[in-house]
C-alpha cells in the first residue's frame, strides 16, 4: 500500500511441534506498521477486483475463479502457502465474478454451476463477510479455507500440524520420532465449543468466525478438521459440511455469515459471534437464498425438570433443511433459540451430548414459540435406572475413560496413550479410568470386567446394557458372562467413515441391552463373575482401523 512506513521487527512463526523448535522458531523479517488508512472502495486490477475497507485492510478475489488471491492487512500478506489461494473447498474453478457497491458495502458474487458464493467488506472494518449456497451435491464437500503464509504466527497448536515423518494413516494422519501422532482433524473442540478460531502474535490475530451452522450437519456436537499448520503455512477452516463421521445427511442453502476478522491481537469482538452478529446491511444486497431477521422466528422454554444439575443442558432444534441449538439455564433450564427458520422441528434436549426427551415445535416467522416446561421422564435418562454396578456415566461421551481426552487430538497408537488392553474389577475404585474408551476387534477386543452378586443377586435374571457413542465397521459388542454367550446384536446406524482415529467418537449414541439369565452367574458368592467383551464385525481392516466402537457407559442392572 502506498504511504507504508516499513521497518524490521521480528515475527512469530510455524514451527515443527516441541518445545525446543519453539523457543528458536522466531524468523527476522519485514512487518508493516499500520498504513494511513486509504478510501473505501474497490478496482480492478485486470485479474482481480481489489478491495479496499478503508480500515488496515485490502483483499483481492480473483475475477476467474472467485478465489481470495490476497489478504493483506497492515501492508503485511497474508494469504497464501503452497502456491495456493483461499477458496471454497479446493477451488471452485471457472467462475463468473461480479462486484457492487451499494453505500458502506462492497458485495463480490461468485457463481459455480448452481453454487454462489459471496465476499463482502463494510467500511472502516478489517473484515471479510463470507455467505456460501450450495444447492446440490455438485460440488463435494462445502468448506472455505483461508490459506496463511507460512512464518507469521507461531504453532500454538501442535497436535494440528501436518506434517510429521511417517504417515500411519491415509496420508492425512503422522507420527513423529517420538511417538507423538499429528493430523489437521485433530481439533479437541466441538461446533458448540467455539465461535471463532485463528492466531494471533499478541499483536496482530488473524481468526475466522464460524456461522451459525442453520444449514450445516451434525449438531451441536460434531467435530471436525478447524485448522491446520505444516513447514510452508496453515490454514484455518469454516467446515459447512464435511463427509468424515456425519450422523445426518447433507443440507442445502444459503449458510453464513462467516467472516475473515483482523484483530489488534485479542479474539476478536462477541458482536461478530453467532448469536450475536447481526447484519440487517445485508439484507438488500440480493443475497441468493438470504433471509433477514423479520422472516425468522424464535423459540423460548421457561425450563426443564427432572435435569441432574450436575451436567449441563443444550436444547436442539433439527429438520431436513435447517438446525440450530441453545444452552439451558443451569438454574431452570430456560432457553432461547433465535434466528431460527419457519418450518416444524424436532426438539431434543441433551444431558451432555445424551438425547432425554424428543418432541415437536413449530416456529412461525416474526413470532416467538413460548413452551411450558419441558419435563424429562425418569425412564429417559438411563443413569436413573437402580445399577447393581455401572462404569461411566450416561452423558453420551466416552468422559472418564482411559484415554477418552486424548483421544480428541490424538491417534489411538500416540505414545501418550495408556495401553488399550487391561481388565477390570468392579469394587477397586478405579474401573471407568481403567476401563478403555474405546474397543475394537483387532486391538482389545475381550476386555474382562470381574465382578461378584450377592446371593440373592445371583439367583435373579439381570441385564446388562452397553452405550456407545459411534461405531466404525459395524463394530458392535457381543458378551459373554462365565460361560454364558449373547448373540450378536445388529449394527445400529452409524457413520460409514473413519471417526476413532481422527478425532470424534461423535455418531449415533446407541445402547444395547442383554437379558442375561440367572443361570449364568457364578452361585458361590465369593468368586469373581467374569464379563467378557468382544467386538463383532465381519468389516473393517486390522489395528485401529479393525471394527470398534466408542463407549458412554456399562452397568448390571439391579
Amino acid at each position: 500500500m502506498s504511504g507504508s512506513l516499513n521497518r524490521p521487527v521480528r515475527r512469530r512463526a510455524f514451527v515443527l511441534g516441541g518445545a525446543a523448535a519453539a523457543g528458536t522458531a522466531a524468523l527476522a523479517g519485514p512487518f508493516a506498521t499500520a498504513a494511513s488508512a486509504a478510501a473505501f472502495g474497490w478496482s480492478d486490477d485486470g485479474s482481480n477486483y481489489v478491495v479496499d475497507t478503508g480500515a488496515n485492510l485490502v483483499f483481492k478475489v480473483s475475477k476467474t475463479n472467485g478465489d481470495l488471491t490476497s489478504l493483506v492487512y497492515k501492508g503485511t500478506e497474508y494469504q497464501g502457502y503452497g502456491g495456493k489461494n483461499s477458496h471454497v473447498e479446493s477451488g471452485l474453478g471457472a467462475s463468473t465474478v461480479t462486484i457492487t457497491q451499494s453505500g458502506t458495502t462492497i458485495l463480490v458474487s461468485v457463481a459455480y454451476g448452481t453454487l454462489k458464493h459471496y465476499y463482502a467488506a463494510r467500511s472502516g472494518e478489517n473484515n471479510v463477510y463470507l455467505w456460501t449456497n450450495k444447492a446440490d451435491t455438485s460440488v463435494s464437500a462445502t468448506r472455505y479455507i483461508v490459506r496463511v503464509k507460512a512464518g507469521l504466527f507461531l504453532n500454538d497448536e501442535p497436535d494440528s500440524y501436518t506434517y510429521a515423518p511417517t504417515v500411519i494413516e491415509s496420508a492425512d494422519v503422522f507420527a513423529k520420532s517420538d511417538g507423538q501422532t499429528r493430523s489437521k482433524h485433530y481439533a479437541k473442540r466441538r461446533v458448540i465449543d467455539y465461535s471463532a478460531i485463528g492466531w494471533t502474535t499478541g499483536s496482530v490475530g488473524l481468526y475466522i468466525v464460524r456461522s451459525n451452522h442453520e444449514k450445516a450437519s451434525g449438531g451441536p456436537f460434531y467435530r471436525s478438521l478447524l485448522r491446520h499448520q505444516s513447514t510452508d503455512g496453515g490454514g484455518l477452516y469454516e467446515i459447512l459440511y464435511y463427509g468424515e463421521n456425519q450422523t445426518e445427511a447433507e443440507r442445502f442453502g444459503l449458510q453464513g455469515p462467516y467472516v475473515i476478522a483482523f484483530t489488534d491481537g485479542g479474539t476478536p469482538s462477541s458482536s461478530l459471534y453467532p448469536g450475536t452478529l447481526t447484519t440487517t446491511w445485508a439484507d438488500s444486497l440480493g443475497i441468493s437464498g438470504y433471509v433477514a431477521a423479520s422472516g425468522r422466528g424464535k423459540v423460548a422454554g421457561v425450563g426443564i425438570s427432572g435435569r441432574d444439575t450436575a451436567y449441563a443442558y443444550t436444547v436442539g432444534l433439527a429438520n431436513s433443511a435447517a438446525q440450530y441449538w441453545g444452552s439451558a439455564r443451569s438454574s431452570d433450564g430456560y432457553f432461547s433459540i433465535g434466528g431460527v427458520l419457519p418450518g416444524t422441528y424436532t426438539l431434543r434436549v441433551f444431558k451432555g451430548e445424551l438425547a432425554v426427551h424428543t418432541t415437536s415445535v413449530t416456529v412461525t416467522a416474526g413470532a416467538t414459540t413460548t413452551l411450558n416446561t419441558i419435563a424429562i421422564a425418569s425412564s429417559n435418562d438411563p443413569a436413573n435406572a437402580t445399577a447393581i454396578w455401572r462404569i461411566g456415566t450416561w452423558d453420551g461421551t466416552p468422559a472418564g475413560f482411559k484415554n477418552a481426552d486424548l483421544m480428541t487430538y490424538a491417534h489411538p497408537s500416540d505414545v501418550r496413550a495408556a495401553a488399550w488392553t487391561g481388565n477390570v474389577v468392579i469394587g477397586s475404585g478405579s474401573e471407568t479410568a481403567s476401563f478403555p474408551a474405546y474397543i475394537w476387534k483387532d486391538v482389545n477386543s475381550g476386555l474382562l470386567v470381574y465382578f461378584k452378586l450377592t446371593a440373592a443377586q445371583a439367583a435373579a435374571a439381570h441385564t446388562l446394557r452397553i452405550g456407545v457413542t459411534t461405531a466404525y465397521a459395524n463394530g458392535r459388542p457381543q458378551i459373554t458372562v462365565n460361560s454364558w454367550v449373547s448373540s450378536i446384536p445388529s449394527p445400529p446406524t452409524q457413520p460409514s467413515t473413519r471417526s476413532l482415529t481422527v478425532g470424534s467418537y461423535r455418531g449415533n449414541n446407541n445402547t444395547f441391552t442383554y437379558s442375561v439369565p440367572a443361570s449364568a452367574w457364578l452361585t458361590d458368592t465369593s468368586q469373581y463373575n467374569v464379563l467378557k467383551i468382544d467386538v463383532a464385525s465381519g468389516s473393517g481392516t486390522t489395528s485401529y482401523l479393525s471394527a470398534g466402537t466408542s463407549i458412554d457407559a456399562l452397568d448390571l442392572l439391579s
